[in-house]
């Protein structure tokens, strides 16, 4: 059958409803153009693997784009994870997303910190709450994945501490966390591999020089561009992660033993992230259109974020990098040389040292004179507050004490209204219309067993005749009265 079937076709042709083989040809290059540029585009796959049960790593940026996708890979081979973040663990979309990543990778041990990389402040607080501890926290890795651009075509925009936002999170934010966390990372254990993963960009390459007035400035420059400050940041994180390896290998153990961490830099390449549509995209919604229309060719060109985490991972589980010095690059899962030779220069990675150093004092100085005066300001709302509270408080009782005197003097006034009015404009003692006790005898019997006296009392009565003893009743005049002469019947 198929001798015959070959036989037929290259005897009399293809069949009528056969597509043309030269089409054929055609569509079956451009399908496998398209392939290999994927498959080119996407890199290469990490070939390393490492037991992660028990490390602990610290991850910035771990909840969108490459962060993410590194952090579920690190905690599905059973790594701690702890992701800083700008929210409070509270906020519901992060609950979600911890629970989610813990169900995912199967690991309980995902949780959050609150850490602000626009905010020097908070970086202090997270980082100081670390350190103190004693014995030395456990710390296997850090993973700084958080970094941030503007759009191109947009204006420059500053943090709350008056410092470009790009180069405060991308770089001086790292800067700052390290540097604190310094003598955690030297204190670990000398059996324990301690890395340093430090993302960085090819756009380094095209860099502007570092001006140490421009970093003092917090990253302030004339010519201001997005690209510019993204590269420069980029640029600066680099020259510093180079300078920290040698950092780290000038501090003396106390048992003679050589460092144990090595600071390792990568390259992850371009992938589709939220930073990088907001890139492309210009932060406008005609921007996404276009994106929207142009996504077949985006999704070609640009690697997924679980591409672009391979480079990550195998700066994080490779064992060479745990070997002989720091400081190196990772791309495509190799190691290889950086573009350009000022990020070694010493003289350079000192002056960014020094001046950084300078910009975080005088923005902390600034920033505690403000948290002084607004803490001042708030003390003294609380104590106006708690003084209205209790003029409040004291108005609010002479009401209800009034109120109490105004429902007795209404409950007095009804209580009058109801009671009859008294005989000759004059109220009885007992109010009723009867004579005070005081001037008449008391009453034995009713009105109704009141009866004439049957015989006229004389005026020198027998003792034994008492008028009462016969059921009479006396009613005298009221005392005083002129015409009161005497008891009358």
């Amino acid at each position: 059958m198929p001798i015959q079937l070959i036989a037929s076709l290259f005897l009399d042709g293809p069949p009528p409803w056969f597509p043309d083989p030269y089409r054929l040809l055609k569509v079956g290059a451009a399908v496998g153009a398209v392939a290999l540029t994927k498959w080119y585009a996407s890199g290469r796959r990490n070939p390393s693997e490492r037991n992660m049960h028990g490390r602990v790593v610290l991850v910035t940026g771990g909840t969108s784009g490459v962060g993410a996708q590194t952090a579920f890979e690190l905690a599905r081979r059973g790594a701690q994870i702890v992701l800083l973040t700008r929210q409070p663990p509270s906020d519901p979309f992060l609950a979600d997303f911890v629970g989610d990543l813990r169900a995912r990778s199967g690991n309980q041990l995902i949780y959050a910190e609150q850490v602000d990389l626009a905010d020097l402040h908070s970086v202090r607080q997270f980082a100081t709450r670390w350190i103190d501890n004693a014995p030395p926290r456990r710390l296997d890795m850090i993973v700084l994945c958080a970094a941030t651009l503007t759009p191109p075509g947009r204006p420059r925009v500053e943090t709350a501490e008056g410092v470009e936002m790009t180069w405060m999170v991308n770089y001086l934010a790292n800067f700052h966390l390290l540097g604190i966390l310094s003598p955690a990372i030297r204190a670990q254990q000398f059996d324990r591999d301690v890395r340093i993963v430090v993302p960085t960009c090819s756009s380094y390459i095209s860099a502007p020089k570092l001006d140490a007035d421009e970093v003092i400035r917090g990253g302030d420059d004339k010519d201001w561009t997005p690209s510019k400050a993204y590269a420069r940041s980029k640029f600066a994180l680099m020259v510093f992660a180079k300078a920290y390896q040698k950092h780290l290998d000038a501090h003396k153990r106390p048992d003679g033993l050589p460092t144990n961490t090595r600071v390792v830099l990568v390259d992850p390449g371009y992938a589709r992230t939220p930073g990088m549509t907001r890139w492309l995209t210009r932060g406008s919604l005609w921007g996404l259109l276009l994106y929207v229309l142009l996504y077949p060719l985006v999704w070609v060109l640009l690697k997924s974020a679980n591409s672009a985490a391979q480079s990550l991972l195998y700066a994080a589980m490779d064992g060479s990098l745990g070997r002989g010095a720091g400081g190196r690059l990772i791309k495509e899962c190799m190691e290889v040389d950086c573009a350009r030779r000022d990020v070694d220069d010493e003289e350079v990675a000192k002056k960014l040292w020094e001046e950084s150093d300078k910009l975080i004092e005088r923005v902390e100085k600034q920033q505690a004179v403000k948290r002084a005066k607004a803490k001042k300001e708030q003390e003294k709302r609380d104590e106006e507050a708690k003084q209205a509270a209790q003029i409040e408080e004291i108005e609010a009782l002479v009401g209800a004490i009034k109120k109490g005197k105004a429902r007795e003097a209404k409950a007095k006034e009804a209580k009058e209204a109801r009671t009859p009015p008294k005989k000759n404009g004059k109220k009885t003692k007992s109010g009723g219309d009867n004579a005070s006790s005081s001037h008449c005898h008391p009453v034995f019997f009713t009105d109704k067993l009141r009866r004439q006296p049957p015989f006229r009392v004389s005026a020198n009565p027998h003792p034994h005749a008492s008028p009462v003893a016969h059921g009479y009743v006396y009613q005298d005049a009221p005392r005083g009265s002129a015409k009161s002469a005497g008891p009358r019947l």
